[in-house]
């Protein structure tokens, strides 16, 4: 099955990573059944996210155990997403201590939930960080803007239907950042490969 996807989509995002990382093994399998091109996002561990919240004192031994496994998918792993939850509300000091646990080449993005973290501050220090704000689009409220505080670019977009156009707008709004790399991801439903498909098809014609 992911062999057959690999073939047709160039990068899925693995959210069971939320809840359990992967043997070695299992990842090391997953790079080898796809192509040299293909990327791997990974969710991070709800202990990072949910039970540590960004505490860097207790998140530090979980950020290490994730980024040590990831490096089993070698070149094919791409970003990692931290998605924190609603209730959480924004603590400079708190994102600062944490960013700096991450390692080198760490492709951090985060999908801040709370619309309190949509500041210049936080901004400023995902660049500093070279971390992705992630831009996630949800039927329940408006999406955070877009701004690129990294070179490449991490979108999640939730809602249940795109019309053509839906993906034709979207496609012209990404073409105008300045992103080398985008990563772009529907929901886990049936109609999200024909989603991305066409999506990528807006954005190379």
């Amino acid at each position: 099955m992911l062999a057959f996807y690999a073939e047709r989509l160039p990068t899925v995002e693995i959210n069971n990573t939320f809840y359990r990382m992967p043997k070695v093994a299992v990842l090391e399998t997953w790079a080898g059944a796809t192509p040299e091109r293909f990327r791997f996002a990974i969710k991070a561990s709800r202990r990072i996210t949910h039970l540590a919240r960004l505490k860097a004192e207790t998140a530090a031994d979980s950020v290490d155990f994730l980024y040590r496994n990831l490096a089993a998918l070698g070149a094919k792993r791409g970003p990692v997403l931290f998605q924190l939850p609603p209730f959480l509300m924004k603590d400079l000091p708190r994102l600062s201590e944490f960013l700096r646990l991450l390692p080198e080449g760490h492709g951090a993005a985060f999908e801040f939930r709370n619309d309190s973290w949509f500041a210049d501050d936080v901004y400023d220090a995902l660049k500093a960080a070279g971390a992705a704000l992630c831009l996630s689009e949800r039927e329940d409220n408006a999406p955070p803007p877009l701004v690129e505080t990294a070179p490449w670019g991490y979108v999640r977009l939730r809602l249940e239907t795109y019309s053509d156009d839906d993906l034709e707008q979207w496609a012209r709004r990404l073409e105008a950042t300045s992103w080398r790399e985008i990563y772009a991801y529907f929901m886990h439903e049936p109609t999200a490969p024909a989603y991305a498909r066409t999506l990528m098809g807006f954005a190379s014609s």
